[in-house]
């Protein structure tokens, strides 16, 4: 979803989603590819066979507590899931998706979203606050996430942003 119009469905989780239940231990030996088949199956089994590019996770409080696993982060990414929107993050979870590319949007509200909604998520223009656009017409405003992440998501994570930036410096 990275044009601002399109619309993306939501996915609804509860509070305190951890690293295991994105990234279950038990597959963590196989590629992302398998162990993105399991993201979210104790608590969502139809996630991943159903999420799609550009739909979005809204989650109660603490997402991604537990582990520092990048994997947690990486599954989603790998999955098309193009923002997870909840009221707080695990610091190193928050850290770990902004590496790998995912946006994480800070919303107070984020709970309010409904199952299944269609959402359009505007966070390009650094001059304003990144906000939430429900196909019911409500807006959540989102806390202001720094630029050189939203530089890091635009560039596909932490690694292509750095390759980026040295080429530019050394052409």
């Amino acid at each position: 979803m990275n044009a601002e119009h399109d619309r993306g469905r939501v996915w609804r989780l509860g509070p305190d989603i951890d690293t295991d239940v994105l990234a279950p231990g038990i597959y963590m030996k196989g590629s992302l590819e398998v162990l993105a088949t399991h993201c979210l199956e104790s608590v969502r089994p139809d996630f991943a066979p159903g999420v799609r590019a550009g739909d979005v996770v809204a989650a109660g409080p603490n997402f991604g507590i537990g582990s520092s696993r990048e994997q947690a982060a990486g599954v989603l990414r790998h999955l098309g899931v193009a923002a997870v929107i909840a009221p707080s993050y695990s610091g190193l979870y928050f850290r770990n998706a902004f590496n790998l590319g995912l946006l994480l949007l800070t919303c107070p509200e984020a709970e309010t979203l409904v199952e299944g909604e269609r959402v359009r998520l505007d966070w390009q223009d650094p001059s304003r606050a990144p906000c939430v656009h429900t196909e019911s017409g409500r807006t959540l405003v989102c806390a202001n996430v720094p630029d050189f992440l939203l530089d890091m998501v635009r560039a596909g994570g932490l690694l292509p942003a750095l390759t980026e930036k040295f080429q530019k410096k050394n052409p």
